[in-house]
């Protein structure tokens, strides 16, 4: 078995506690006998979190906020009362700072890239771990003539910091990146922001990955933009992210349309409009006044269980799962996974991607592992985690033969199966993905490990 490096010693006391908080709070989970390997999918929701949100629909009555009406007015006084709570989450000053509800962190980085001025002398500069939500603001910026900068990987699917960051352009320039990534669990170093803004750029933090089990003070890290989604965090409601942005930032961004809401004024006779300052002109339409109601027990569940204890008891599960992982192998000594990323606890998250290989060392198509894995009730993600930037470094995939396969796929029939018969042998073209949060428990990880027994025959 291979030795995993931990950055410190497990702690069984924080193990029971968060046993007890399983048996507590996630009981279905056991109920149903799963295996749930999929938290940077989806967190799971706490039965307390659910209840204290059933008690306040139960007894409150909430309107459409765009009016002065009674009911109106209570879900006003919600959704404001969350905003200053997110805010105060992650470490954010009011003054400085304001946070606009979305439908996800997708529609957070939407925002940025349709509104943020980029023009023919503007840089786009990111890192090729990218969310494809994040990779696609290239199309914004190539569409007004900026230029598109990826920083590449290493082997362990860090920035390769041999290559520097180049300056911002000399218009308005963006740089982004993940605090961890959704395909390795790499955490990207949070000073990042600092030094791009030291470059000139604004800074744009896909925050969605790293915020469910570490701690963001946004009081410390100076990024512009930082999108979250709540039920990656804690599981419900669903359908509802947010954009928290810097004032002086948000003043830059360049709205293309307006909607109903986010105006002071619009008339058909002149055709003239005027947007509202700050969130209200970037939340189209009715905020889900309803599920934002939801949030504030999210964050206060996050409170009571510790921010810090969370990622304590993250990386030690981790350390487990990596353990589990490398030590799977066959009778004749051939290891059964191939771990993508970092081997080491350190600077990392509880994320794990992977693939599996037979007795020779052939690649076993990921489908066939998930859907085994699914058959005795864990639950693994198989594919490319919309991040091919990272996908493309771990996996080995070439480039120029992938750009011929794609060309030769016809429109509409892609999968990753047709582009791996056509790219042939063993070149993997999707991957596993293992994921582990606060309701893991180490019993987890024996049934995973048993799973890769049976599978080995070990």
């Amino acid at each position: 078995m291979t030795t995993i490096a931990r950055s410190r010693p497990s702690d069984p006391d924080l193990a029971r506690t968060f046993e007890d908080l399983r048996a507590r709070e996630f009981s279905r989970l056991d109920e149903n006998g799963y295996v749930y390997l999929d938290y940077t999918g989806s967190a799971l929701y706490a039965v307390s979190h659910l209840r204290d949100h059933e008690d306040f629909l139960q007894h409150h009555v909430l309107g459409n906020p765009h009016s002065e009406n009674p009911a109106s007015a209570v879900a006003t006084r919600v959704v404001e009362d969350t905003r200053r709570d997110v805010l105060d989450f992650f470490g954010a000053d009011p003054a400085e700072y304001t946070a606009i509800f979305t439908a996800n962190a997708s529609a957070a980085l939407k925002l940025v890239g349709e509104s943020y001025p980029f023009t023919g002398g503007s840089r786009f500069t990111l890192l090729a771990d990218a969310h494809n939500s994040v990779n696609g603001i290239r199309v914004y910026a190539e569409q007004k003539g900026a230029e598109t900068r990826y920083l590449p990987l290493d082997a362990e699917l860090r920035r390769d910091t041999s290559v520097p960051i180049p300056p911002a352009g000399e218009g308005p320039s963006l740089f982004s990146f993940p605090a961890q990534s959704n395909f390795s669990g790499v955490r990207h170093p949070l000073e990042l922001a600092e030094e791009a803004k030291a470059l000139g750029y604004d800074v744009l933090l896909d925050a969605a990955a790293y915020v469910p089990t570490s701690e963001l003070d946004l009081g410390a890290v100076p990024a512009d933009f930082v999108c979250v989604s709540f039920y990656k965090m804690f599981g419900f409601p669903t359908g509802i992210g947010a954009l928290i942005a810097r004032r002086e930032a948000l003043g830059k961004l360049q709205r293309p349309w307006f909607s109903g809401g986010t105006v002071e004024y619009v008339t058909v006779a002149t055709r003239t409009h005027r947007l509202l300052r700050g969130a209200g002109a970037f939340e189209d339409g009715t905020t889900n006044f309803l599920g934002i109601a939801a949030v504030q027990s999210g964050l206060a569940f996050l409170r009571d269980v510790g921010m810090k204890r969370v990622t304590s008891r993250v990386e030690d599960l981790t350390a487990r799962l990596l353990e589990v992982l490398s030590g799977a192998a066959y009778p004749n000594g051939q290891p059964a996974v191939c771990v993508y990323g970092p081997l080491s606890t350190e600077e990392r998250g509880g994320t794990v991607s992977f693939n599996v290989l037979d007795a020779d060392g052939h690649l076993v198509p990921y489908g066939e592992i998930e859907r085994a894995a699914g058959a005795v009730g864990i639950a693994l993600r198989g594919g490319c985690f919309c991040n091919p930037g990272a996908a493309e470094q771990a996996l080995g995939l070439p480039a120029g033969a992938m750009l011929d396969c794609l060309g030769e796929i016809p429109e509409g029939d892609f999968s990753l199966k047709k582009l791996a018969d056509c790219l042939g042998g063993d070149v993997p073209v999707g991957a596993l993905r293992a994921s582990v949060s606060i309701p893991t428990t180490d019993a987890d990880l024996d049934r995973l490990e048993a799973f890769f027994s049976d599978l080995t025959g070990a």
